[in-house]
């Protein structure tokens, strides 16, 4: 039990902590990768850790049915839908987004794990938060008229319950890196979404007194609204969790200026690291999420924000299957098929 909450255990812990000698020659830092792409069920990422505090306050409750938000391409739907299959419930995801044309990528993945996916096109009329609430509710009206017992699980499973997850997995980095003898004031990066990830890491680290310092990078713009919700998030987990210590805005250190102009928006700079990383060390990251946390740590180190010989990890969420988005998949085989020979 952490912090009065309890978790269903389903993934194999620690991930690796991995030195990648060849993305250290090229950036002229030393570059280690936290792989949480590597947490098992659905194709694994970073949600899971949520998922398993999530779905244990489900089970709890007695559900029997999941429902919870994101984009038409949501990581965390999948792997939401991965745990409710698993854990034999059932699932609904509810998108505002416009049908994408085809059902590949994550949609493809929630529908073989047997998820239904509810899209609706953004109305002019409504703003986007409301309007998943009225999909929700729609939803859950239908299950509860089948006798089913709904668990509702927020966008990225980023609430106290779910933050615990990543509150645990900085406590674990921080012993990885204390084990392999990385120095004191080693730099650990993370993409910056919903924040719970981000929030969870920040307080598991501050709370174990680690020296690793910790910088966001937000992967969509951040905002006012953005801005506000940080504090009132850590506001919230300072109350229920009963930290002894403060924190202010400045000590959340989140880079907003590599988000290339929107969420899950084709990038060159984006598909240039990916490419990098995939062909350097054979780790794919995704277009989305980790492509656009890398491309910014290279940016950074040529504005010389990381200084030549730190030492820099990344947290790898996961992320794959957007590798297969239509929007960006268009983009990768303009690029790519002159590789491909037929002959």
């Amino acid at each position: 039990m952490l912090y009065g909450h309890e978790k269903t255990s389903f993934l194999q812990l620690p991930t690796p902590l991995e030195y990648l000698p060849n993305v250290s020659e090229d950036l002229g830092c030393e570059f280690y990768i936290k792989r949480d792409d590597l947490t098992g069920l659905g194709m694994g990422g970073n949600k899971l850790r949520k998922l398993e505090y999530l779905i244990h306050e489900a089970q709890d409750q007695g559900a029997t049915a999941i429902i919870t938000v994101g984009g038409a391409q949501t990581n965390h739907g999948r792997l939401t839908a991965a745990v409710a299959a698993k854990f034999g419930m059932k699932c609904t995801i509810c998108a505002v987004d416009p049908w994408p044309g085809e059902l590949s990528a994550n949609l493809l993945l929630d529908r073989i794990m047997g998820a239904e996916v509810v899209l609706q096109e953004p109305l002019p009329n409504m703003s986007e938060p409301d309007q998943l609430a009225a999909m929700v509710a729609l939803v859950r009206n239908q299950y509860e008229a089948q006798g089913e017992v709904v668990y509702e699980i927020p966008l990225g499973g980023s609430n106290l319950v779910g933050m615990l997850g990543y509150y645990e997995c900085g406590q674990e980095i921080h012993r990885q890196k204390t084990q392999m003898g990385l120095p004191v004031g080693s730099r650990l990066f993370c993409g910056v979404g919903s924040i719970g990830t981000y929030l969870g890491l920040y307080t598991g680290l501050r709370d174990c007194g680690s020296d690793l310092k910790l910088t966001g990078i937000a992967i969509s713009p951040f905002g006012a609204k953005k801005e506000q919700r940080i504090m009132e998030y850590f506001a919230e987990v300072k109350e229920d969790f009963g930290f002894q210590w403060d924190a202010v805005r400045e000590d959340f250190h989140i880079e907003t200026g590599y988000t290339r102009g929107g969420y899950n928006n084709p990038s060159q700079e984006v598909r240039d690291g990916i490419y990098h990383m995939a062909r350097r060390e054979a780790i794919f990251l995704d277009p989305c999420y980790t492509g656009k946390v890398y491309a910014g740590i290279r940016d950074m180190v040529k504005e010389g924000k990381i200084k030549k010989d730190e030492t820099v990890i990344m947290l790898h969420s996961g992320g794959h299957p957007g590798l297969n988005t239509p929007h960006h998949r268009a983009e990768f085989e303009k690029e790519l098929m002159g590789g491909v020979h037929i002959l």
